[in-house]
């Protein structure tokens, strides 16, 4: 079975990265302290801070995996000389709602990288799909959990 590629931006590589090396070595050092001084509370069956200790290690040794497994399959998007004739993952693309008129800016990545509070939508969204390989001036429909949207796009950068 084949792995699954990961896109990702230059920016969002060193994230991930950081977040691993941060959890190796620093998060693994502090839980394992936590542990050992819980243990040393005595009887183990009824020790709430040894118990929130180990589910705290399973989660961050879990997370650590799901890390290693994303950057083992990750592909970095080139967003330098990337075309701002058509949408494409790593384009950044102002849109105007067709109803409020209000413009708004995405940046389109992978999904591993995407966060609706920095503007960074995944190319697996249903507005990221429908935006790539767009032009400017064409105007899109989005059908999202609220509804039917309609967008134009002003500008890809």
């Amino acid at each position: 079975m084949t792995e699954k590629e990961v896109l990702l931006t230059a920016e969002g590589l060193e994230k991930l990265e950081a977040e691993l090396e941060h959890l190796k070595t620093v998060k693994r050092r502090e839980v394992a302290q936590r542990i050992k001084a819980a243990t040393e509370f005595g009887d183990l069956s009824e020790n709430s801070e040894y118990d929130d200790a180990k589910n705290e290690q399973a989660f961050i040794e879990g997370r650590i995996l799901t890390l290693e497994k994303q950057l083992r399959n990750a592909k970095i998007i080139e967003t330098e000389g990337l075309s701002a004739d058509r949408v494409s993952v790593g384009s950044s693309v102002l849109l105007r709602d067709m109803e409020t008129q209000e413009e708004v800016e995405y940046k389109i990545v992978g999904s591993v990288e995407a966060n609706p509070l920095e503007m960074k939508i995944s190319n697996e969204s249903p507005v990221g799909k429908s935006l790539l390989g767009r032009t400017s001036g064409e105007c899109i429909e989005v059908n999202a959990p609220r509804g039917t949207l309609q967008y134009e796009i002003v500008q890809i950068r």
